[in-house]
């Protein structure tokens, strides 16, 4: 999806797109109307600096019987800070601050193409039994007329990161929508429904399940338990965002990871597939 004309694509990255976020006046421009909650497009500009954003109101989320405790906002900065304690940059720089609605999450608008390449798709259905060279399958889906199609995503290293980064903050409605490609940068989106305490992970990138985690993944969680130790700044900053029970439960599955040496793999206790799962 392509940024609205009004909103400039000038790029800001790193620390000074966290600063613009942190510290720059919003200026609503739209807003996404598809979304089950409220999604503002909005230009953000500080001095010489500014880019687009996306803006979620908390006032304009809709309560979630199953996650009680604190925002869908706070979720969505703490899976950002996850996502940068590992390493790997697969959430657009995100911020919790005020805005014209009140407080809410703010994150960097990800300027993608509306028709990607073929051969940088990452998902698709096929007529077939197995998956081709280069693909994952993840199990057949209806398709109509009583036809069904096998769902494959990309053997992609990004991926596969995504997968780890998933397991860990228990994300609950991963879909191929919130999968977004810029240039060599892949990025996770769309993070409120995370780090419940109860096993609620749902998501499309199911290729992997039950293989061996890569020494990068291991290298990269063990890194992770330590900041996450009573006392270190991701844990204080992450205690400021969920709850104490959810934070333990992070600290909970990155151990559990590290013991099995494996990719997560489907309870059997929830749906395993997000749906619409597009």
């Amino acid at each position: 999806m392509s940024a609205p004309e009004r909103i400039p694509a000038r790029r800001v990255t790193g620390r000074d797109a966290l600063d613009l976020l942190t510290r720059g006046e919003l200026h609503v421009e739209g807003q996404i109307r598809d979304a089950s909650n409220a999604v503002l497009l909005c230009r953000v500009s500080h001095g010489d600096r500014e880019a687009a954003c996306v803006y979620k109101p908390v006032r304009g989320e809709r309560p979630l019987w199953d996650f009680p405790d604190g925002t869908l906002a706070q979720r969505e900065v703490a899976a950002f800070e996850v996502s940068e304690a590992l390493g790997w940059g697969l959430v657009p720089p995100t911020v919790l601050r005020d805005g014209p609605y009140g407080e809410g999450m703010c994150q960097l608008w990800i300027d993608t193409p509306e028709e990607p390449a073929e051969d940088s798709r990452l998902l698709a259905l096929v007529d077939a039994e197995e998956p081709g060279e280069g693909w994952k399958a993840v199990g057949f889906a209806e398709v109509g007329e009583g036809r069904t199609a096998l769902l494959v995503h990309a053997d992609d290293a990004r991926l596969r990161r995504l997968s780890v980064l998933d397991a860990v903050i228990n994300n609950g409605d991963r879909k191929g929508g919130h999968l977004l490609v810029d240039g060599e940068r892949l990025y996770g989106i769309d993070h409120g429904v995370t780090f419940n305490t109860e096993d609620k992970l749902r998501t499309l990138l199911w290729g992997w399940a039950g293989e061996p985690l890569t020494e990068e993944a291991t290298g990269a969680l063990d890194a992770l338990r330590g900041r996450l130790a009573e006392g270190e700044p991701l844990a204080d900053r992450l205690a400021a965002l969920i709850t104490p029970a959810e934070l333990e439960a992070v600290r909970e599955r990155v151990a559990a990871l590290l013991k099995s040496g494996r990719h997560r793999e489907p309870s059997g206790e929830w749906p395993a597939i997000p749906w619409p799962p597009i």
